[in-house]
């Protein structure tokens, strides 16, 4: 057993960084890793001082899915409620990018579906292998895939197998940009500072309606977006921004 965490967390400024730390099994998701990963969730959520957070993987890979030996063994790396990595079906409120090296594999694709925006390296590659094992990709691939790209496109990596790699991933809009190998997790930190600036509540509240409005009817989605934004409107950092623009300054948030 090595004496290292299997999850590191690390603060930079107003940004969490969550690197999964299982290097030598590709970061192979354990049970342990996603409690850890869970508890880092609830950490951004839960505090002020952080805005954003960046998921990645330490070794040069991002993750490989869940471990096989230990599945074999009758450990399922998931939480009640939250799912494969203690992050799928929870999502965190705030916003998260995945910044991704090497392998992105079965739920370490899953994990990087369930980020806002993806950061890649050159040599990243995402797969969803899980019928080639005789599953199938639950941990979101088989609903998110579907909603990031084409159908068609979605049908033929959830059939074969087969993996995309992140040039491709790019042109299809999977992937927000692409950098040099070993820089993914520094070009998602510069985009994830860029987010930080901005004010929290807004932030939040755009992600909420994004990512929810779809599901909506319709017919309500002026209604069901009008009390999330109107709160927006109606805070302490709203009359800030405006304050700071006419006063031509950096606006200070306090996030009421």
């Amino acid at each position: 057993m090595s004496a290292e965490p299997e999850v590191l967390v690390d603060r930079h400024d107003r940004v969490l960084v969550v690197t999964v730390n299982r290097p030598t099994q590709k970061n192979a998701m354990t049970l342990t890793a996603a409690r850890l990963i869970a508890e880092a969730v609830d950490r951004l959520d839960g505090s002020p001082e952080l805005s954003v957070a960046v998921l990645t993987g330490a070794g040069g890979t991002f993750c490989a899915g869940m471990d096989l030996k230990r599945f074999a063994l009758g450990e399922r790396p998931a939480l009640p409620g939250r799912g494969f990595a203690g992050l799928v079906e929870a999502p965190p409120k705030k916003p998260i990018i995945a910044a991704v090296e090497g392998w992105a594999l079965g739920g370490g694709c899953e994990l990087a579906l369930a980020c806002d925006m993806v950061v890649a390296s050159h040599s990243a590659r995402f797969g969803l292998p899980e019928v080639k094992r005789g599953l199938v990709a639950r941990g979101g691939g088989m609903i998110r895939l579907p909603q990031r790209l084409p159908r068609s496109i979605a049908m033929e990596l959830l059939l074969t197998g087969d993996p995309i790699e992140a040039g491709r991933a790019e042109r299809l809009g999977l992937v927000n940009r692409v950098v040099d190998d070993g820089q993914a997790l520094k070009a998602a930190l510069r985009l994830a500072s860029r987010i930080a600036e901005n004010a929290p509540l807004a932030v939040q509240c755009a992600k909420a309606v994004a990512s929810a409005a779809p599901g909506w009817p319709q017919d309500e989605v002026w209604s069901r977006q009008a009390p999330l934004s109107d709160a927006v409107f109606a805070s302490q950092d709203a009359q800030e921004g405006a304050r700071a623009f006419v006063e031509r300054r950096e606006p200070v948030w306090s996030g009421s």
